[in-house]
């Protein structure tokens, strides 16, 4: 483990990345706005289990796989793509109304199961995330640490628990944006802002190179 300056070094780093917007975000907000800050935060818990499996995945060796494999990178890589501009032209397509959009299922509201399987899956099928974690976590730990693996999964798990917190504060902030009459009136049209960015950051992820090239 690093010691006192270093773990303050890793918090602050992870804190600051978890405030950058990206689909992570973006699907923390539009389930808030949409359906409330409990959504919000079902949405973050999902995406936070999703870190959980790339945090393990590199601890055993498998994100290692993802970043020297091209072909195991492009499968993950299509899939989590595929995902994205699904849901991406779901909200386009959407009619601004809790039965018609992506937030819905077969004309009822989303539940707070489905919106958690969705974080997951947006989290989780991103081989970027892999290799993020792959290339953030191991320059906090120590050459001289014995079980560096051990030290891995406790740094990822500090982490994603910091992240619990910045992801609950989207939440929260995109609820209370959601209590104003605008906002409602405007529903529809942020449906269609936050598809573009979904269907955006789909082909981001389509277009990205394996690192092992």
């Amino acid at each position: 483990m690093p010691d006192l300056q270093h773990l303050l070094l890793f918090i602050a780093a992870g804190l600051l990345l978890n405030l950058t917007p990206g689909p992570d975000v973006l699907y923390i907000v539009s389930n808030s706005l949409r359906s409330g800050a409990k959504a919000g935060v079902v949405a973050g818990l999902g995406i936070t289990a999703g870190c959980f499996v790339h945090v393990f995945a590199a601890a055993i060796g498998v994100s290692a796989l993802l970043a020297a494999s091209s072909a195991a990178f492009n499968v993950l890589k299509w899939a989590g793509a595929a995902y994205l501009l699904w849901v991406g032209v779901k909200l386009l397509v959407s009619r601004g109304s809790p039965a018609s959009s992506p937030m819905a299922c077969e004309g009822t509201p989303k539940t707070l199961k489905q919106v958690f399987r969705g974080g997951f899956l947006t989290n989780v099928l991103n081989p970027k995330v892999a290799i993020f974690f792959l290339a953030f976590v191991p320059q906090f730990i120590a050459p001289v640490v014995e079980h560096k693996a051990l030290a891995f999964v406790a740094l990822g798990t500090l982490f994603n628990v910091n992240s619990v917190a910045v992801n609950s504060g989207w939440a929260l902030a995109a609820a209370w944006m959601a209590r104003s009459g605008a906002v409602r009136r405007g529903m529809q049209w942020l449906d269609r802002a936050a598809g573009a960015m979904f269907i955006a950051f789909g082909l981001r992820l389509a277009l990205a190179e394996s690192p092992s090239r």
